[in-house]
């Protein structure tokens, strides 16, 4: 696959009357052409905070890119100006905003809305822009929609908002979207519907998405490759079946605890996590979860992890696959769902260690 997107080392931080909140702290993740990415983690773990300096929407001050690289197609984003990014926003990189009621301008009727990326990056003339804005619209799946041209956001449900949202993000053809928890703001039936749009379209124009969410059922239905993020990092990267059948970070085994199933009765409790997540203005020295975690160890406290490969793509932020760490079983809710993957490596290695 074609490689499309680089992040290396992301550092991103906040500068507040109460110090600095280090939100982003060495974040790495790829992205190949139409693969979707899903980045899950609780609130505060720094999922938005990445992905809106990827679009260098981090407004400064008060927020910074401190350290680190973004590469897109071989060029970093680090280092453009906002000159140069305002062409690539909208025309490369497109981002659906988590909520379709205030993503849209209210006083401008949508026509005008969807016509405006394609007249600005595309060089369209009204016309043509037009016509192209009612076919996205039905592309959508949007009634009628020479009709909806002319009309308001307000009059639309929120689950035709975040069509057209989702049909200006893609007016330009992006070669990423980046879906910030779309559907967080939809009931269940329209939640559906809008995962199953986004996978149509993505076959059809050969997007790659980066997804954004919270909610691990949503991953398993899209995303081909997931990254866990927790107190600014990311610990664990994986395919799917690697996180969901195999997982090895204690974080992300109380996630997949903490998420119901088919299979989960009346009678079965769902696990919460403990805790609470750490405060960025002072990070944690060590592991950032070692707080909340019962598989703790004494050097978690001390000193941070490095990062393991346990297959071509399956990365761990955790001591436990230290070569002298003790053996540790997961919860029994994620046992009873683990099976074996294919291995390329006996054991774990360092990231990037040379075999």
């Amino acid at each position: 696959m074609n490689r499309l997107l680089d992040i290396r080392n992301l550092h991103v931080s906040f500068d507040t009357h109460a110090g600095e909140v280090k939100a982003v702290r060495g974040v790495d993740f790829h992205l190949d052409k139409g693969e979707t990415l899903a980045i899950v983690g609780e609130s505060g773990s720094g999922k938005s905070v990445t992905t809106k300096a990827l679009m260098r929407l981090i407004p400064n001050p008060p927020g910074r890119i401190k350290e680190g690289q973004m590469l897109f197609e071989g060029r970093d984003l680090v280092s453009l100006s906002e000159k140069e990014m305002e062409k690539l926003r909208g025309k490369d990189i497109s981002m659906i905003f988590q909520d379709p009621m205030t993503s849209l301008n209210p006083t401008m009727k949508v026509g005008k809305q969807l016509m405006e990326p394609l007249i600005k990056h595309q060089k369209m003339s009204k016309s043509d822009a037009r016509k192209r804005a009612v076919e996205l619209l039905e592309l959508v799946g949007l009634p009628n929609p020479e009709a909806r041209m002319s009309q308001f956001p307000h009059q639309f449900s929120g689950g035709q908002r975040q069509r057209i949202v989702i049909a200006i993000a893609l007016a330009c053809n992006p070669k990423i979207l980046i879906a910030d928890e779309p559907t967080t703001a939809l009931d269940v039936t329209i939640q559906a519907q809008i995962l199953e749009l986004m996978k149509e379209l993505q076959k059809k124009i050969e997007t790659a998405i980066i997804f954004i969410t919270h909610d691990l059922g949503v991953v398993a239905n899209v995303a081909d490759r997931v990254a866990v993020m927790y107190g600014g990092q990311v610990v664990e990267t994986g395919t799917v079946d690697e996180i969901f059948y195999d997982p090895r970070h204690p974080y992300t085994w109380g996630l997949l605890s903490s998420m119901p199933s088919l299979d989960t009765d009346e009678e079965s409790e769902l696990q919460a996590i403990p805790g609470t997540p750490p405060d960025l203005l002072h990070p944690p020295k060590g592991d950032a979860f070692a707080l909340r975690s019962e598989y703790a160890l004494k050097i978690d406290f001390e000193k941070e992890p490095p990062t393991y490969q346990l297959s071509p793509t399956h990365f761990v932020k955790s001591w436990l696959l230290h070569p002298s760490a003790p053996e540790v079983e997961p919860p029994a809710s994620v046992r009873q769902q683990m099976k074996p993957m294919p291995n390329n490596f006996e054991k774990p290695v360092l990231a990037g260690e040379v075999r």
